[in-house]
C-alpha cells in the first residue's frame, strides 16, 4: 500500500478554490502535494480527483483514479460530466460547520421576511415611525428537502416556535415536525406559506421551482432558495411574482452565476438576492475527511460521505 504523500494527487477548479485547498493541505499534511490540474502529465497514473466545477469533459485521461472528491456538500457538478468512472467512488464533504451557516442562513431569510424588514428599511429611508402596524407575519414553513441541510434548519426553527414541515422522498422522523414523502407534495406545498428549498440538484429536481410546482401553493408563498440554481426557472419565478403566487423571493442562486447586470432580480421590490454564500465548505474541516477516505480507499475500507450516483446525492 502506498503511503498517501507517495499517491498522485490533483485538484481541478477554480484558482482561489486551489489556492485554498493547497493551503489547507499544507497546513495538515505538507507531504502531499497537489499537482493542479486538468492538464498534467501521465493522467492516466493519478490517483485523487479533487474537485469542484471542473470543465465538462476534462475527465477522460485520468483512467487510473481511485477516488473522485467533491470539495464541497454539492456533486451536480460531478454528475454531469460524461468521463467518469462508474467503478471508481464518489465523496463529497460533510462538514458540520455547513450546516451551521446554512441555517443561519435560512432563519435569517424566514426572520427577515417574518419580521418584514423590508418595510422598515423602507420606513426609515422614508422617516415613518409605524409603531402601530403588525410587525410579525404569519408564517408556516415548509422544508422543501430534508437531507443534512435541511433537517438542521428545520429542527432550529421548529425549536424557535415556528410551525415546520418538511417534505423528502422517503420519510424523515423529525421531532414535532410534520413530514410528506413523495406523492404528498400537493398537501405539503397547501400547507405552507414559506418555502425553503434545500433539495440537491439532480434530474429530478431540475426547474423544480416553476409555475406548475407555484399553481399548488394554496396562498401566497415567500419563496428561500439555497439550493442550486438549475433547480429555480427564473421566469417563472418572476412570472409567480407578479400573478401572487410566490407574496417574495430571498434567493442565493441563480440559473447563471455571476448574475448577470441586466438581470430583473437586481431591481425588484420583492426579491432578495445574496451571491452563492449561505455556506461555504471550510478546507481546513474537509481535509481530514479527504485524508481518511483516500486511506480507506487504499486498504479497501467502507468510506464516509460516498454519493449514490443513480441518486445524484
Amino acid at each position: 500500500m502506498k503511503r498517501l504523500e507517495n499517491l498522485r494527487w490533483v485538484i481541478i477548479a477554480p484558482e482561489a478554490e486551489v489556492t485554498k485547498w493547497t493551503a489547507a493541505f499544507k497546513a495538515k499534511q505538507p507531504a502531499i502535494q497537489l499537482e493542479v490540474g486538468p492538464k498534467v502529465e501521465q493522467p492516466e497514473s493519478v490517483d485523487i480527483l479533487l474537485l469542484w466545477n471542473h470543465p465538462t469533459g476534462c475527465l477522460a485521461p485520468f483512467t487510473g483514479v481511485k477516488l473522485y472528491y467533491s470539495l464541497g456538500a454539492g456533486v451536480d457538478h460531478l454528475m454531469k460530466d460524461k468521463g467518469l468512472l462508474p467503478q471508481v467512488p464518489i465523496c463529497r464533504i460533510v462538514d458540520p460547520l455547513l450546516s451551521f451557516s446554512m441555517s443561519n442562513y435560512i432563519l435569517f431569510a424566514v426572520l427577515h421576511y417574518q419580521r418584514q424588514w423590508d418595510k422598515y428599511t423602507q420606513d426609515r429611508a422614508e422617516k415613518i415611525w409605524d409603531h402601530d402596524a403588525v410587525c410579525e407575519r404569519a408564517v408556516k414553513i415548509g422544508i422543501l428537502g430534508l437531507g443534512t441541510l435541511g433537517s438542521d434548519a428545520a429542527k432550529k426553527l421548529q425549536l424557535m416556535g415556528f410551525e415546520v414541515m418538511g417534505y423528502s422522498p422517503s420519510r424523515k422522523a423529525l421531532p414535532n415536525i410534520k413530514t410528506y414523502v413523495e406523492g404528498e407534495l400537493p398537501t405539503f406545498l397547501a400547507a405552507c406559506n414559506v418555502l425553503v428549498c434545500t433539495v440537491p440538484f439532480t434530474p429530478a429536481t431540475q426547474g423544480l421551482l416553476s409555475m406548475p410546482l407555484f399553481k399548488q401553493l394554496k396562498s401566497p408563498t415567500y419563496l428561500i432558495n439555497v439550493a442550486r440554481g438549475g433547480v429555480q426557472v427564473e421566469a417563472d419565478i418572476l412570472e409567480a411574482l407578479d400573478k401572487g403566487y410566490l407574496s417574495g423571493a430571498f434567493l442565493d442562486v441563480f440559473e447563471t452565476e455571476p448574475l448577470p447586470k441586466d438581470s430583473p432580480f437586481w431591481e425588484h421590490p420583492k426579491v432578495q438576492i445574496t451571491p452563492h454564500i449561505a455556506s461555504i465548505t471550510n478546507p481546513e474541516a474537509g481535509v481530514g475527511q479527504i485524508l481518511d477516505n483516500a486511506t480507506a480507499v487504499q486498504k479497501g475500507e467502507a468510506l464516509q460521505h460516498t454519493v449514490n450516483s443513480k441518486k445524484g446525492y
